[in-house]
């Protein structure tokens, strides 16, 4: 997260953060965000709480399950997130996609707090 914020912060682009991990992220946000990337890239599956994961639930059947593991353990979810106000979204530091959709503002997912930065 700290490369995402230097890289935002070194363009001049404003932003604001919102951490899904304290917050909280609902499904249809989620359901949107797997429509355009599948839940396999948005579940992080090398991390610690991955791996402190029953093998039970790290069998993730389809969209639908990973959207509800994703809620109960937003520390699955990859990081960053970003949506751009041109509708613009990434997952992870992908800077050329940063530059790509930087002529809008990035914003946290609809119907979200959020934390100006």
């Amino acid at each position: 997260m700290k490369k995402t914020f230097a890289w935002f912060d070194g363009a001049g682009v404003a932003y604001q953060l919102h951490d899904y991990k304290k917050a909280g992220v609902d499904a249809a946000t989620l359901a949107r965000w797997c429509e355009k990337f599948g839940w396999e890239a948005l579940v992080n599956k090398r991390g610690t709480t991955w791996r402190r994961l029953a093998p039970e639930q790290q069998a993730i059947a389809d969209t639908a399950a990973a959207i509800a593991l994703m809620q109960a353990q937003p520390s699955l979810i990859r990081r960053p997130v970003v949506e751009f106000a041109d509708g613009g979204l990434v997952v992870g530091l992908d800077t050329e996609a940063f530059e790509r959709h930087s002529r809008g503002r990035a914003q946290p997912p609809a119907g979200t707090p959020d934390t100006p930065r």
